[in-house]
């Protein structure tokens, strides 16, 4: 017996194929069973699969849920963003051109809205607060200052650089990380945007994320405190790389982070379940 299911490889946050953050996004009757989903994700083997279902609760347009290939996760920004692409630019098959909604498990209810260069994503805020990490720092190969969340949908680690040259340096004990349970964001200000960053989350399936829109939730109110003001530009100096514009909006725990960025489809299709 074969099940098909609607398929898109989407590149989020970028304007071009091969740029951004890879994502699949498959559009579900109803949903599978867990293992399935989870088997999904390993044999697409994106950073994350995004998986949509119509809400039928009624508190949003659909439930949203995402798998790495080893982990269903609390967050994923940049797969939210490439799912509201592809509700977004088919309107008379979903019904939705300008702003769609997606109720999460962890997250509450994301939202995506139409801009005039791509789109505009809100999630809930991550806040962090000073912390020692030696583990952390030692597995990341830099002495300096770390802040661990406290606040927010998946336990996140930001450590505070000087330079982008220094980001763009690192060379972290992808094994040393594996065994620490969470995202570890460096960042530094940029050259040419407000800020740089990389990620690592080895623990959760992917040693270095391309372009982490959960990331930004991060580190859009640590900036803003830093910069004195709610909107900066950001790039993920990943190998494929990324820009971002950040707009923080609201303060404190209830605070919302709008990334802005474009997404292209790569690959639409249909992708067959047997067994």
């Amino acid at each position: 017996m074969t099940q098909t299911i609607p398929y898109w490889h989407v590149d989020a946050f970028s304007s071009a194929t091969f740029g951004g953050n890879q994502a699949a996004v498959m559009v579900l009757d109803e949903w599978l069973p867990d293992d399935v989903l989870q088997a999904i994700g390993a044999e697409n083997l994106f950073a994350e699969t995004a998986f949509i279902v119509k809400d039928a609760r009624g508190e949003a347009d659909w439930e949203l849920r995402w798998f790495t290939p080893t982990d269903e996760v609390a967050l994923c920004g940049h797969a939210t963003l490439a799912s509201g692409h592809v509700v977004l630019s088919d309107p008379a098959r979903f019904g939705a051109s300008d702003r769609v909604t997606f109720r999460t498990r962890k997250a509450g209810v994301l939202e995506v809205v139409r801009m005039d260069q791509g789109y505009e994503l809100a999630l809930p805020v991550t806040l962090v607060e000073p912390s020692s990490q030696p583990e952390l720092l030692a597995a990341i190969g830099f002495r300096g200052e770390a802040y661990l969340s406290w606040h927010g949908a998946e336990q996140t680690a930001i450590i505070l650089m000087e330079s982008e040259d220094e980001i763009r340096a690192l060379k972290p004990d992808m094994e040393a990380l594996r065994q620490i349970d969470l995202m570890a964001i460096c960042t530094a200000p940029g050259a040419n945007h407000d800020i740089v960053s990389r990620v690592f989350v080895p623990a959760w399936g992917v040693d270095e994320d391309s372009v982490t829109g959960s990331a930004h939730a991060a580190l859009a109110p640590f900036w803003a405190e830093r910069l004195g003001r709610d909107t900066m530009t950001a790039h993920q100096a990943s190998t494929r790389g990324g820009d971002l514009a950040l707009r923080l909006e609201g303060s404190g725990k209830d605070a919302r982070a709008w990334l802005g960025g474009p997404c292209v489809t790569v690959v639409e299709g249909v992708f067959y379940l047997t067994g």
